[in-house]
C-alpha cells in the first residue's frame, strides 16, 4: 500500500515538470517567431492637456481707477456768539441733526445793555449834532464880526488919506494928521482879532464835526452789537456739534454749532503719485472728469455721480500720495451725510491698441503662453499696463493669437494641449485646470491704521528694485480698506530688515 502512494505521487510530479517544461518551450518559440517590436510600440503616446483658450484681441479701453475715500461737507458754518451774554430764546429745532431753512432763527442773547449803550450812543449823535450846529452859528457871528472890522480899518484909512492931503496943503495940523493914524492902525488891529476869532471858530467847528462822526461811528458799533445778539441760518442746513443749553452764559467768539449744507458734500480720497498724474490734462491739471460714487448699505449698493474738483497742495505729516477732492451731484440727503466711507471709480484717458485678459493668464513675473505651431505651448514676457481687478490691459502681445486663460503647474513651454472654447470645456481629455474648481476661500486680509499704510506705500514708491507694474499692483492692493495679510506682513518685514 505504501508502495503504491509513492508511485502516485512520482507521477505527478513527473507530470506538473513536463507541463512546465512545455509552457516555457511555447513562450520561447512564441518570442523567437513573433512580430519585432517597433519603437512606436515601445514608447508611450505623448498626453495633451485641455486647456481653455482665448483670442489676443486689440481694442480701445477706458482703465478705471478704484478707490477710497470719506464723504465731507464741503459748505459748513461754525455758529459763534458775536457778544457775551446770556441765551435768552433758543428754539427747538436749536440741537444735533435739528433742520432749519433759510432766515430762521437760531438763537437769541439777552439784549438788555446793549440796547442801553445803543440808547446812549443816540443821545451822544443826537449831543454832537447840537454842538456842531452851535459852532456853525458861532463862525458866523465872527465871520460878521470880522467884515465889519474890515470896513472899519477902510474908513479909517481913508480918513487917515485925507488928512494926509490936507496936511500936505498946510490945512491940517499934526495932531490931526497924528490922530488919523493911530485910529487907522485901532482898526487894522481890530480885524486881525477878528480874523483870529474866525479861524478859532473854523477849527472848533471841524472838531465838531470829527466828534459827530466819532459818535455815528459808536452807535453804527452799538447797532451791529444789538444785531449780533440773534443769529439766523444765512443758507438752509443740519446743525451739529450743538453745545448751547437755554438760559446758558456764553462768551464771545463761543462756538454753539456747526451748520452744514447737506446739498453740498464732496468726498477726499487718496490717490499714488502714478494714479494722480493720469488724471492731469493736457496743461497739467486735474481734468474735471466725471466719476461714480458707490455708498453701500448693507448688501445694497448705491451709485451717486460726482465730479473731480481740486487736488490738495500740500501733505499731511505721514502722509504719502495726493489728497483729492470730487464735488457729488445732486446728492440725497436721506442717503449721504459727512463721515460715510464710500469707494470711487475714475475713468482715465482711453488706451488704444490694448486687450484686456484675465489676471490668471499672466505670472507674477509677466510671463503667459501662447498657442503655437501644432498646439504647442510657447511663452512670452509681458508687462501689465493697468489692474483692473481680475483682468489687465496689456499692450506688446501678439493681437490675434490664441492664450491660454489659467496657469497651471502642469503647462509649460513646448507641452502639447488641446485649444478648448471656455463654453465648450469638458472632462473627456485631462485638463490643466479642475473642471469644477472648490470656491476660493475668502482672502485673509487685516485693515490698516493711516500709519502703517503710509510707512507701507512711501517705502514701496521708494524702492528702485521693484518693477512699475508690481509696485502699481502693491499700491492698489493698500489703497483697499481692508490689505491682504501677507502683503502687509511680507513689506513690513523688509521694513524691518531695512531692505
Amino acid at each position: 500500500m505504501a508502495t503504491r502512494s509513492r508511485s502516485a505521487a512520482g507521477l505527478a510530479i513527473l507530470g506538473a515538470t513536463l507541463a512546465l517544461t512545455l509552457t516555457a518551450g511555447g513562450l520561447l518559440y512564441q518570442a523567437a517567431t513573433g512580430p519585432k517590436a517597433t519603437a512606436a510600440t515601445r514608447s508611450p503616446k505623448e498626453r495633451a492637456y485641455a486647456v481653455e483658450v482665448a483670442t489676443l484681441t486689440a481694442e480701445t479701453l477706458t482703465p478705471v481707477i478704484t478707490a477710497y475715500g470719506r464723504l465731507e461737507a464741503a459748505h459748513t458754518l461754525e455758529l459763534r456768539s458775536a457778544v457775551a451774554g446770556t441765551l435768552v430764546d433758543l428754539p427747538e429745532s436749536f440741537r444735533n441733526g435739528g433742520q432749519v431753512a433759510a432766515g430762521d432763527l437760531l438763537y437769541r442773547i439777552d439784549p438788555a445793555k446793549l440796547q442801553s449803550a445803543y440808547e446812549l450812543a443816540e443821545t451822544d449823535v443826537a449831543e454832537a449834532e447840537a454842538n456842531l450846529n452851535e459852532m456853525r452859528a458861532t463862525l458866523e457871528l465872527s465871520r460878521l464880526e470880522a467884515r465889519a472890522a474890515e470896513e472899519q480899518r477902510d474908513l479909517r484909512t481913508q480918513a487917515y488919506a485925507r488928512q494926509l492931503d490936507l496936511r500936505e496943503r498946510g490945512v491940517a495940523t499934526a495932531a490931526e494928521l497924528e490922530t488919523a493914524s493911530l485910529a487907522r492902525a485901532a482898526a487894522e488891529q481890530t480885524l486881525i482879532n477878528r480874523q483870529q476869532v474866525v479861524a478859532g471858530d473854523e477849527a472848533q467847528l471841524a472838531q465838531a464835526d470829527i466828534l459827530l462822526n466819532r459818535a455815528r461811528i459808536a452807535l453804527k458799533e452799538a447797532e451791529r452789537a444789538l444785531s449780533d445778539t440773534e443769529m439766523r441760518a444765512p443758507f438752509a442746513g443740519v446743525l451739529s456739534d450743538v453745545t448751547a443749553l437755554p438760559g446758558g452764559l456764553v462768551s464771545a467768539n463761543e462756538q454753539l454749532g456747526v451748520l452744514v449744507d447737506p446739498s453740498q458734500i464732496e468726498v477726499a480720497f487718496r490717490l499714488t503719485g502714478n494714479q494722480y498724474a493720469r488724471l492731469l490734462n493736457d496743461a497739467g491739471t486735474l481734468r474735471k472728469a466725471e466719476i461714480t460714487t458707490v455708498i453701500q448699505r448693507g448688501r445694497q449698493e448705491t451709485e451717486i455721480p460726482a465730479k473731480l474738483d481740486r487736488a490738495a497742495i500740500a501733505l499731511d505729516d505721514g502722509q504719502v500720495g495726493r489728497l483729492v477732492y470730487a464735488r457729488l451731484t445732486d446728492p440725497d440727503p436721506r442717503l449721504v451725510q459727512p463721515g460715510d466711507f464710500v469707494s470711487l471709480r475714475i475713468p482715465e484717458k482711453p488706451l488704444s491698441n490694448v486687450a484686456l485678459i484675465p489676471a490668471s493668464a499672466v505670472t507674477t513675473d509677466g510671463r503667459m503662453l501662447l498657442i503655437g505651431e501644432n498646439n504647442r505651448l510657447e511663452e512670452i514676457t509681458i508687462t501689465p499696463l493697468r489692474h483692473q481687478g481680475d483682468e489687465l490691459i496689456v499692450s506688446d502681445v501678439p493681437f490675434g493669437q490664441q492664450y491660454v486663460t489659467a496657469r497651471a503647474l502642469q503647462l509649460g513651454p513646448g507641452i502639447v494641449v488641446t485649444p478648448v472654447a471656455p463654453a465648450l470645456a469638458t472632462e473627456t481629455a485631462p485638463s490643466a485646470t479642475p473642471a469644477a474648481a472648490a470656491p476660493a476661500p475668502a482672502a485673509d486680509t487685516i485693515a490698516l491704521d493711516d500709519t502703517r499704510r503710509a510707512a507701507i506705500v512711501a517705502f514701496i514708491e521708494a524702492s528702485e528694485k521693484m518693477k512699475p507694474e508690481k509696485k502699481e499692483q502693491f499700491l492698489e492692493e493698500l489703497s483697499r480698506p481692508d490689505v491682504p495679510r501677507a502683503t502687509v506682513e511680507k513689506f513690513e518685514a523688509m521694513i524691518a530688515e531695512g531692505q
